[in-house]
């Protein structure tokens, strides 16, 4: 017998982890200011550099002494640009729960061979924080985007400490509350929370990074887009809108109308509140049946904008085979796309929660995912 599909459907059922939702205003007519065909190092382009630069600032609130930069190859190009530039210079300490993280700790200890101390721990879980030594340089993310599991505060990270912090917060900017004093180095890419387009990274240094930036010269070489300093002095210049190298100054005015869209529903608190929301309802989901359940063990730990569940029930037979044909059903009939677990995690599902997304939407999706799971476990007998 055929199992009845739920009514209602979400209006958007882009549920992608990266790049994410646009948000709700979005529509490319919007983006009729941006100076194409004009040199990025002209006035025009200068000006909008530094007006996404500053909005950056505005918006998640980072301190007026930290310097914030545009530069290549999104999230991956600034924690690698991080890396080569800043480690070397004292003991290493590598923190990974996740593939991104592990990519991470495979660059210091194999490209760059830095003997580092590396502690690791299995998708769901977070390593042991309260045994990190901030005395040495440490290197994390702040949010597991492909485990759904989060830094819970930076309580840990010693506020007279002699090493740096470097922290990935690809999936944590503008939805999670990061605290500056604590972070040396901080690295995103507006393609995740706002849902601006890929391929531009950020990179945040505080002034003990710049200190090190212009006193430390790293035993290998770096190439051209990785150089931060000149001379043993920061090239300033990439901190107020003279990129590395030519950025898409489309890409530039769409960040610079999401930057817009943040400010018009509350700022970052706003952004913090939808997310929450969004996560909260998934997470009510979880609770209420107990074939699927959240990967993160600790809810002081699970993030509340890449949301990864795992399936339960007994009766599944192969757990990996499953959950790709539940996301498969969902995306056949414009439920939900790309929301399949990440290809090194367990077999699940990751559905993304940040501000771009509307609530309405998770809600009428996730009758739809009781539906497919309903629907996949009669298909397999």
């Amino acid at each position: 017998m055929a199992i009845a599909q739920p009514a209602s459907r979400p209006a958007n059922p882009r549920f992608s982890s990266g790049p994410c939702a646009k948000p709700p205003t979005y529509d490319l007519s919007k983006l009729a200011g941006a100076p194409l065909g004009r040199s990025h190092r002209a006035a025009v382009g200068k000006e909008k550099l530094l007006a996404a630069i500053e909005g950056t600032r505005e918006v998640l609130g980072i301190p007026a002494d930290y310097k914030i930069g545009i530069v290549p190859a999104s999230d991956t190009g600034a924690v690698e640009m991080a890396m080569w530039n800043l480690l070397g210079e004292r003991k290493v300490e590598m923190l990974a729960w996740e593939s991104f993280g592990a990519g991470w700790v495979t660059d210091v200890v194999k490209q760059l061979k830095i003997d580092a101390e590396v502690k690791t721990a299995d998708y769901g879980d977070i390593v042991d924080l309260a045994t990190v030594d901030t005395d040495n340089d440490v290197v994390f993310t702040w949010n597991g985007t492909t485990s759904g599991v989060r830094v819970p505060n930076g309580d840990w990270i010693k506020d007279d400490r002699e090493g740096l912090t470097i922290c990935d917060a690809t999936s944590a900017a503008f939805a999670q509350e990061l605290p500056w004093q604590k972070l040396d180095v901080t690295t995103f890419s507006w393609q995740k929370v706002l849902g601006g387009e890929a391929a531009h990274g950020v990179i945040v240094l505080s002034p003990r990074a710049v200190e090190r930036l212009e006193s430390y010269t790293p035993a290998w070489p770096l190439p051209k887009i990785f150089r931060l300093t000149k001379g043993g002095k920061l090239i300033d210049g990439i901190f107020t809108g003279a990129t590395i190298n030519t950025p898409s100054m489309l890409a530039v005015e769409d960040y610079l109308f999401a930057l817009d869209w943040a400010r018009s529903v509350g700022g970052l608190e706003g952004l913090i509140g939808r997310a929450n929301a969004n996560a909260d309802a998934i997470h009510a989901f979880a609770y209420a049946n107990d074939w699927i359940d959240n990967l993160a063990n600790d809810p002081a730990t699970r993030s509340n904008t890449s949301v990864c569940l795992k399936f339960t029930d007994k009766r599944i037979k192969d757990g990996a085979s499953f959950a790709k044909a539940v996301a498969k059903r969902l995306e056949a009939e414009g439920i939900a796309y790309d929301i399949g677990a990440y290809r090194d995690a367990p077999a699940g599902l990751r559905i993304w929660c940040g501000g771009t997304v509307e609530t309405a939407d998770i809600e009428a999706m996730l009758p739809w995912l009781a539906w497919a799971f309903e629907a996949e476990i009669a298909a397999q007998g």
